[in-house]
């Protein structure tokens, strides 16, 4: 963790490597639209939110695909030589702003990208001093924007792209001036009338106080600094440090008021403004989040705070755990935003050729938002082949659902997202420290036989695939495919967990589960309890892609058997809650005729609850 005093500084975050439970491990990924249904979680807090109900972020038109831009955060962040020679955060000024600006327009406007996002610290100088106008907003410094924000945003408009801009969340201390600031068209409040009378902070550093919306004068500042936006002529708004969140939570640090008083205000501001809120948020309000944002950061920073921009376990491969619980989230007017992507420069990104390309394959397939972090006046050749791919860019961007695994988070997965058109992305994965195979089976996307394959990264038809694609990857690389179906769908038989034909031992009981399939599952699975499915049938011998329905409101592993025979642990990732039901693949070996498949947390270990499995036919 960053010292105290360093959290008071806008821009920080906690170290990445500092959260528990890292993991390596290799990947298949296929991308498959078909998904899963999950339950929409409540709110979980009461909240004071304007009394006139806002427009939903869809209603606004904004985000209706993943933006493309660029943000200045990840230089500003990191310790590669030359990038801050003044100190910390010191890339960011209005000269490095307009070389970023001229070369986007050069080399990657016609791809898409358009958005120039000016991170924290505009208002800062040297020292990380925060500087405010008369009404208590902040303005620009006069050293690192001598030509100030407006003009700014005008020069990024001149070369046909967007602008942006950044605060944190709630009313940051400085502004404050012992209550005495008056509110910009607002006669009569101040500073004092927005806050809570005991002045408590809010926000991921505790850098602002918490603002009090049961007062109108506390939307009315909201109001001022939209206004003051809109009259600059920004496009977009990052809002920082928003709870619950930012590894914050309780009353004190749920903003959830604030993101709603900004959608109002920006609604009046006269001018369309996208709102991106950060950082790690939590899931239970993630309704919240789609309602009154534009899209929202799921994860901690993806910078590592080091001598390079990122590092493969600082924490790019973190995303590949904690993006599949946020999928159903994802849709026109609000993305899922796993952060920026640094695959551009090369040595200064920190990474391997072959993780810059996973890295870019999982944004592309998630539907993240596209905005980079990198040097664009140093693009290398690889990072510009990915980054300027228009068959990867089309997938981020075409109207589909995002992918999702539909394996076990094993070291082999398997995600994948049914297209418009009948086909089907595939992107294969390996997380692992050294090559391994993977294996995308054509059963996990629901169709047996022939389908025809297309690499997408290499723009190469690979030809006729019959059952799967197997291919063999270097240590965190990466392959992505488009298949066509031209083989047979598949039916399936279930059983539910609850079934009395099974066998629980142990602590493994039923429980009542109102987004499961029989209502019911089985839980309890923890310090040897087990859960056998009895009397399941299939007409041959063979391998058999397992389709397993289940619970875990974190991420739980099992030992899973057949017919008592040896087990195999498969990890199962972590479902949106305790309340929502995924469904995942796993591969096991039966004999022809009847079988035991049985679900085993082992002596010491937790497994996820079952709802039910399913068998093809």
């Amino acid at each position: 963790m960053r010292s105290s005093s360093s959290l008071t500084r806008p821009g920080r975050r906690l170290r990445a490597g500092t959260r528990p439970g890292r993991r390596l491990r290799a990947v298949v990924v296929l991308a498959l639209a078909a998904g899963l249904t999950t339950a929409v979680p409540a709110a979980q807090a009461e909240t004071t939110v304007p009394e006139t109900a806002p427009a939903t972020a869809t209603a606004t038109g904004l985000a209706a695909k993943p933006f493309m831009g660029w943000t200045s955060w990840s230089m500003q962040s990191s310790k590669y030589p030359g990038l801050n020679p003044k100190g910390d955060y010191s890339y960011l000024t209005e000269q490095n702003i307009t070389q970023q600006t001229d070369a986007m327009a050069s080399k990657l406007k016609k791809y898409g990208y358009e958005y120039i996002n000016i991170d924290a610290g505009w208002w800062m100088d040297w020292a990380w001093t925060p500087q405010f106008d008369a009404y208590g907003r902040q303005k620009a410094d006069p050293v690192r924007f001598p030509s100030g924000m407006k003009a700014v945003a005008d020069r990024i408009h001149a070369k046909g792209l967007k602008a942006g801009i950044y605060l944190p969340v709630g009313l940051q201390k400085e502004a404050y001036r012992n209550g005495t600031t008056p509110i910009h068209n607002a006669p009569g409040c101040t500073t004092a009338d927005i806050v809570y009378d005991d002045l408590r902070t809010t926000n991921g550093w505790d850098s602002s106080y918490k603002m009090d919306f049961a007062q109108p004068c506390a939307q009315k500042y909201i109001d001022s600094l939209a206004q003051m936006f809109a009259d600059w002529g920004y496009d977009y708004l990052k809002l920082d440090g928003v709870g619950p969140g930012s590894f914050k939570s309780g009353d004190q640090y749920n903003n959830v008021a604030d993101v709603a008083a900004w959608n109002k205000a920006i609604a009046t501001a006269g001018r369309p403004l996208h709102l991106e809120i950060s950082w790690s948020l939590d899931i239970a309000y993630a309704a919240d989040w789609k309602k009154y944002t534009n899209g929202w950061r799921i994860d901690t920073d993806v910078e590592c705070y080091c001598n390079t921009l990122v590092t493969w376990e600082n924490s790019v491969d973190d995303r590949f755990d904690d993006t599949p619980k946020w999928t159903d989230w994802a849709g026109p007017g609000g993305w899922n935003d796993l952060d920026s992507l640094n695959v551009g420069n090369g040595a200064m990104d920190g990474i391997t050729k072959a993780e810059r390309q996973s890295y870019a394959t999982l944004w592309a397939i998630a539907k993240s938002p596209l905005y980079l972090g990198d040097d664009l006046t140093k693009l290398d050749s690889y990072g510009l082949s990915l980054l300027t791919n228009r068959e990867v860019i089309a997938i981020n961007q075409a109207a589909a659902r995002p992918a999702e695994p539909v394996t076990a988070s094993n070291p082999q997965q398997v995600w994948a997202a049914k297209n418009p058109d009948g086909s089907y992305t595939v992107a294969l994965f390996n997380l692992a420290d050294g090559p391994a195979q993977v294996t995308a089976d054509w059963s996990t996307l629901g169709f047996t036989g022939k389908a025809s394959v297309r690499d997408v990264w290499n723009k190469d038809n690979l030809g006729t695939y019959t059952d799967k694609i197997t291919q063999a990857l270097p240590a965190h690389g990466s392959r992505l495919f488009t298949v066509t179906p031209r083989g047979t769908a598949l039916t399936y038989t279930a059983t539910e967990a609850e079934a009395p034909g099974n066998t629980l031992a142990g602590n493994a009981s039923p429980a009542d589960c109102s987004a499961c399939s029989g209502g019911k599952k089985v839980g309890n699975l923890y310090g040897g309890g087990k859960l056998t499915f009895n009397d399941i049938t299939v007409p041959k011998a063979g391998t058999y892609q397992i389709k397993v329905s289940y619970i875990s409101g974190d991420a739980r592993s099992a030992l899973v058997s057949a017919n008592g025979g040896g087990a195999t642990s498969h990890r199962f990732g972590a479902t949106a809650n305790w309340g929502t039901v995924n469904t995942v693949h796993i591969p096991v070996r039966l004999k022809g005729g009847a079988n035991t498949i049985t679900f085993d947390s082992g002596s010491n270990g937790y497994a996820p609850d079952v709802d039910r499995i399913e068998v093809q036919k």
